[in-house]
């Protein structure tokens, strides 16, 4: 009996593993296609880590990166390169559709991909590093005039070590990318250097890419077949006829690639800054506090997800903190201190842009111009608050007219405004007299006698 449980037991393991489907290649054999579409940010380095992780944990055949970018940050790109590189499933980078574009950054991505490809109609290159972050040059504000004629090979003013160390580290990033893919490195130093282009049949020729396909049908097909470095293993591609499913992006990496945009992020954190005030000023509101705490968070979130000089965030922050402080005590000077440092950090936020991800001037200026206004507003409803005569407590008694109803040895009872109060009086007054109160000092008036002039002025 003993014998034939174990007996059915090991038949049971048998058949499953038999029939399992991932005991079967063919079932499970996919590819799984996922697009990159806009600037190179945060977003895309988690929709490229997730889908990577997805066909880890599926075993799928490869991963179809399509590619349309205009580039992005340094930060980011490195960060999808790295995540290619220690994959254990394929990736073919494709640029697509027609029209698109792998330009700076997706250069860099193309070139570290197992197979790179591009449809018809596409280009690349252009991969020159941008500007570093920072103030940005006005209109005649060169060094000098020597500066302006001494050009280095990339059209810079000469003598710029900073940018100098950059573009050499790029052309060693994408010269590294192009030995270990075995593609055109003098090329893709070219393209960092003199932000060179190519179409796609002109990259075929440079031997920049593999080949050119005309969709994913045609792509699989062209890649299969082709041996593949992959986690230092050998690995012979098996793509033609694959089904191909391509993985969306779900709504938290949709949210990040909107709060990411610094512009965002800047006006999310204004947002949050003034909901607290309000909520501050006005306790018990709730909503405002709840959305400002939110906006907050998601804007702090945010720039903690990009490369941001944080010199230029405390001055953000000082100046939204001196414009409070003149909406509450008015001294102009605050306030343009306010709008200057507001400025002058929101240029030096970010430590390098890229596209996509450039701090506009319409956004901060209109956000230091409403800053600014609402402060203005406030100090009005302040200053005149503080000029208009008191409406409550003790200081709005003065003034007020009353009638005695009780009076002894300088003390007793008057009627003001229909309530009845202690008093008392420097001059002699008699029950029945109209006199006005002229302080309030424990809840016992002291009054006066009205004069002809002044009877009947507050009624």
């Amino acid at each position: 009996m003993t014998f034939a449980r174990v007996a059915l037991v090991a038949a049971a393991f048998v058949a499953a593993a038999v029939f399992s489907p991932f005991s079967s290649a063919g079932s499970e054999r996919v590819a799984l296609s996922v697009a990159i579409d806009g600037a190179i940010g945060p977003a895309s380095t988690r929709q490229l880590e997730e889908a990577l992780d997805v066909a880890a944990t599926r075993g799928a055949e490869v991963v179809i990166l399509q590619l349309d970018t205009p580039g992005g940050l340094v930060t980011s790109m490195r960060e999808m390169i790295a995540d290619i590189l220690a994959s254990p499933v394929p990736v073919i980078g494709y640029v697509a559709p027609a029209g698109g574009h792998a330009a700076s950054a997706g250069t860099y991505i193309l070139y570290a991909t197992h197979v790179a490809a591009m449809a018809p109609g596409t280009n690349l290159g252009a991969a020159t590093p941008v500007e570093m972050g920072g103030l940005p040059s006005l209109p005649g504000g060169d060094k000098d005039k020597k500066d302006k004629d001494e050009k280095d090979a990339t059209g810079r003013p000469a003598g710029d070590a900073m940018m100098a160390k950059v573009t050499n580290d790029a052309v060693a990033l994408i010269r590294s990318l192009a030995e270990l893919r075995g593609r055109n490195g003098d090329w893709g130093e070219k393209a960092v250097r003199e932000a060179a282009s190519l179409s796609a049949n002109a990259a075929l020729q440079e031997h920049v890419i593999d080949f050119v396909a005309g969709d994913t049908t045609e792509l699989l097909r062209l890649a299969d077949g082709r041996t593949v470095d992959v986690g230092g293993k050998k690995h012979v591609l098996a793509t033609k006829g694959l089904p191909v499913e391509t993985l969306e992006p779900g709504w938290f990496i949709r949210l990040l690639s909107v709060i990411t945009d610094p512009n965002v992020a800047i006006i999310l954190m204004l947002i949050g800054v003034y909901g607290i005030i309000f909520e501050f000023t006005s306790p018990g509101a709730v909503a405002p506090g709840v959305i400002g705490t939110i906006c907050l968070v998601l804007g702090l979130y945010a720039l903690n997800l990009l490369p941001i000089n944080y010199a230029g965030l405390a001055l953000m922050l000082l100046g939204i903190a001196f414009l409070v402080i003149e909406a509450f005590n008015p001294t102009v000077v605050l306030g343009l201190s306010g709008v200057a440092a507001f400025l002058l950090g929101s240029t030096m936020l970010l430590e390098t842009q890229g596209p996509g991800f450039e701090v506009s001037w319409a956004v901060t200026g209109a956000a230091a111009t409403v800053t600014l206004g609402l402060a203005l507003l406030t100090g009005t409803y302040l200053w005149a608050a503080r000029r208009s005569l008191p409406r409550v407590g003790g200081e709005a008694m003065r003034g007020l007219p009353a009638e005695i109803l009780d009076w002894q040895g300088g003390e007793g009872h008057v009627l003001a405004q229909g309530e009845r109060w202690r008093a008392k009086a420097d001059e002699p007054v008699a029950p029945g007299d109209s006199v006005e109160v002229t302080d309030i000092r424990d809840l016992v008036l002291t009054v006066r006698r009205r004069d002809a002039g002044r009877n009947g002025a507050r009624q």
